[in-house]
């Protein structure tokens, strides 16, 4: 899951990559939304150092298949979305950002998913 063009332009070929048309924090209710449908998280949903508020760029690996509810991914995923309601976020979509910042953030977020597949997809 990712609203990241750079994310989804590499991985996509390789794996299903769900494109949220939306900020991080559409991101993480997606996200927290096929937890619910049974998927578990693979990825820290906040990943990283940068804070939630700051980037609008987020990118979470999760499952392809499904089973019973995971009240540990639930929990992760949950937890981030408070995070990122006690701070307004600074940029709600990738294109609010100035261009040099959006570069910036975009290759911070994939370079952290990346670490995470690059293994996995031997990429």
């Amino acid at each position: 899951m990712t609203n990241n063009g750079k994310v989804r332009e590499k991985y996509g070929p390789l794996c299903t990559v769900q494109f949220v048309d939306g900020g991080h924090t559409d991101v993480l209710t997606q996200v927290r939304d096929l937890v619910h449908q049974g998927h578990k998280l693979l990825t820290h949903p906040l990943a990283g150092s940068v804070k939630p508020n700051e980037t609008p760029f987020r990118s979470v690996a999760m499952t392809e298949e499904t089973g019973p509810l995971d009240l540990e991914s639930l929990e992760l995923v949950e937890r981030a979305l408070d995070v990122c309601r006690q701070f307004p976020p600074r940029f709600h979509r990738g294109e609010d950002a100035p261009a040099e910042m959006r570069e910036d953030f975009a290759e911070i977020d994939f370079r952290l998913i990346d670490g995470a597949l690059a293994p996995r997809f031997g990429s």
